[in-house]
């Protein structure tokens, strides 16, 4: 394979405490040399002159839609998508159509993303067949196949019994369990979050409380399990607390937080409609301080996007009637810049690990560095470009975001998976 030479970037990678200004060396996919103005021929060169150079981020939620729902994402489509927000490696969730459920379907996904060359494929598989609730699947043909671990995501594992089933399995082959924690008879008819804006958009609530019980019954069978619990997409100040209480207990139990869950209150949904729909809603003010919170002293395991693309003509639909979900992966940078470093809530540092040693850690897999012998896997970010985004100008085959036309400062400019530059900006 050519040889890469990044030069002048102020290299950031935090599980190495390694920030300062210097080159680095990329050949056959690997990180070969690391060191200030090195004079190494390379057969192509990216100056990263005043601006940073992160490991690649992982996100650990997508939606890429395919199979059965190509009218608002393919994989190429959703892969070009994250390499654009600086992804080098994404988890599609099995919510699909048919569910990924087998390992069948998790090999076409791995294989189907190799092809591409954009930004590498680990597929999360279903806990149960068809995600209806009743039989676990196959866990170790799954992981097998490459599946990195199991969710029924869009609806939490449907009972008790079969998350205890569930997280004993996962333990003994070392893979977690990542619940949408959901009580349906709590949330069943519910569009946004219950408070005083749905009383005045006149729409069926969802209590926290629809969260808040599903956390803590998952939180007490992994501690009497032993099994790694990771809650996907929390958005509740006790949802936050309880996990906060898990892990000074020493239990193997960790959380992502969505950009949307930490930038934007149900008020929103009074201003972008639609747009502002997804599941879990967003929450109070109270809520978004408590994620906050829990960013800033490590309850927060990982930023993910929960990428959930819709065709304009199901997210035009009325309110009561239109899919949850926004698109993420263009704009989580950015809201990670803007509500996060740019008012000294935590250091660039802190947010790269978020969005890339820490997810990684979670799906067990040796990404998120920058050391000689690693993959070359790397985003190059300048944290001084302005600008505006514009969701119709995406990459992603939908447009369903409440950030659309927001100025932000700080941008991905180059992203590099295994040695090669997949997108620039």
């Amino acid at each position: 394979m050519a040889r890469l030479l990044v030069r002048n970037g102020r290299v950031i990678s935090p599980e190495e405490n390694l920030d300062g200004e210097m080159d680095l060396l990329i050949e056959d996919g690997e990180i070969r040399e690391i060191a200030p103005h090195l004079s190494s021929s390379a057969d192509e060169t990216v100056d990263a002159g005043g601006q940073i150079v992160a490991p690649g981020f992982v996100d650990i939620h997508v939606h890429l839609r395919e199979p059965g729902g190509e009218i608002s994402e393919t994989l190429e489509t959703g892969l070009r998508a994250a390499v654009a927000g600086g992804f080098t490696a994404v988890c599609p969730m099995p919510n699909t159509r048919p569910v990924n459920d087998n390992p069948d379907l998790t090999r076409q996904l791995v294989s189907r993303g190799k092809e591409l060359k954009l930004a590498r494929v680990f597929p999360i598989a279903a806990v149960t067949l068809g995600s209806q609730g009743e039989k676990l699947t196959d866990f170790q043909g799954l992981l097998a196949a490459g599946a990195i671990g199991f969710s029924d995501d869009g609806r939490p594992v449907k009972t008790s019994a079969l998350m205890k089933e569930a997280l004993e399995r996962a333990r003994d082959l070392g893979a977690p369990i990542i619940d949408h924690c959901e009580v349906p008879e709590l949330s069943a008819g519910g569009v946004m979050n219950e408070g005083v804006h749905s009383k005045a958009l006149d729409l069926r609530g969802i209590p926290n409380s629809a969260e808040d019980r599903c956390i803590a019954r998952d939180i007490g069978i992994a501690e009497a399990t032993g099994g790694h619990l990771h809650v996907a997409h929390l958005s509740t100040a006790g949802g936050i607390q309880m996990v906060r209480e898990a892990k000074n207990r020493g239990l193997k139990v960790t959380c992502e937080v969505t950009p949307h869950h930490f930038t934007l209150t149900d008020e929103a949904v009074t201003r972008y409609g639609t747009n502002a729909k997804m599941n879990p809603p967003l929450r109070k003010d109270a809520d978004v301080e408590a994620l906050l919170d829990g960013i800033h002293d490590g309850v927060v395991d990982a930023i993910a996007t929960d990428h959930a693309p819709h065709a304009n003509e199901l997210k035009s639909r009325p309110m009561a009637v239109a899919p949850f979900g926004v698109t993420g992966l263009e704009t989580a940078l950015a809201l990670g810049l803007k509500q996060l470093v740019q008012p000294g809530r935590i250091s660039i540092g802190q947010l790269i690990a978020l969005m890339s040693s820490k997810p990684a850690r979670i799906i067990n897999k040796p990404l998120g560095h920058i050391r000689v012998g690693c993959a070359a896997d790397l985003t190059l970010i300048d944290p001084d470009v302005e600008w505006t985004y514009r969701a119709t100008e995406g990459r992603s085959r939908s447009h369903n975001s409440p950030f659309d036309g927001w100025e932000f400062q700080g941008a991905v400019t180059a992203t590099i998976v295994q040695g090669r530059v997949v997108y620039r900006r």
